[in-house]
């Protein structure tokens, strides 16, 4: 394959992967689900986060995360959400690669981990918005959200990994 070729093919799976991620985010949006604190949600665009993490690699994650965040804001939401989210994506994607790395976490940990980071980016964002300690009582449900939401994406992909891996050697070779 040339390399005019690969650069093709990488664009192509890029805006693919780049698609589907704000298509679960916009699906997301749509669904009233509702966990009687503000904030928080379950996160379906991560499960397209991880896969590229297992993938790819992490600038890919982080490229797509990034854009992400910014279509879905430009699109749906407004510059706060888009801020808040940014900031949980500079926090979750370096934890998550290097728990990958480390070979000692599963699919579940390492999702897990940027789950509790992403809010605790959001944390950050917020408090240094609005620096008031009344927040941190706030943080403990952050972090408890955002480690039931990781580990529900881990599981996820933990299942449906083995099989992407399976369908692209079938597609590619």
């Amino acid at each position: 394959m040339s390399l005019s070729n690969k650069n093709v093919k990488k664009t192509a799976e890029f805006s693919l992967l780049l698609a589907l991620a704000v298509l679960m985010g916009y699906l997301e949006m749509l669904i009233p689900f509702s966990f009687g604190i503000p904030g928080i949600k379950l996160g379906l665009a991560n499960f397209i986060i991880v896969i590229v993490l297992y993938l790819y690699s992490a600038k890919w994650a982080y490229a797509l995360s990034i854009l992400r965040v910014l279509i879905i804001g430009a699109l749906f939401s407004n510059y706060s959400m888009v801020l808040y989210s940014l900031c949980g994506v500079c926090f979750c994607i370096p934890l998550m690669f290097f728990l990958k790395k480390s070979e000692r976490f599963s699919a579940v940990g390492v999702s897990a981990g940027g789950g509790v980071m992403h809010n605790i980016g959001q944390f950050t964002a917020a408090y240094i918005v609005i620096p008031s300690p009344a927040l941190f009582y706030y943080l403990p449900f952050l972090m408890i959200a955002g480690l039931a939401a990781g580990i529900l994406i881990g599981l996820l992909v933990q299942i449906t990994l083995p099989r992407i891996k399976k369908g692209i050697r079938k597609f590619y070779f």
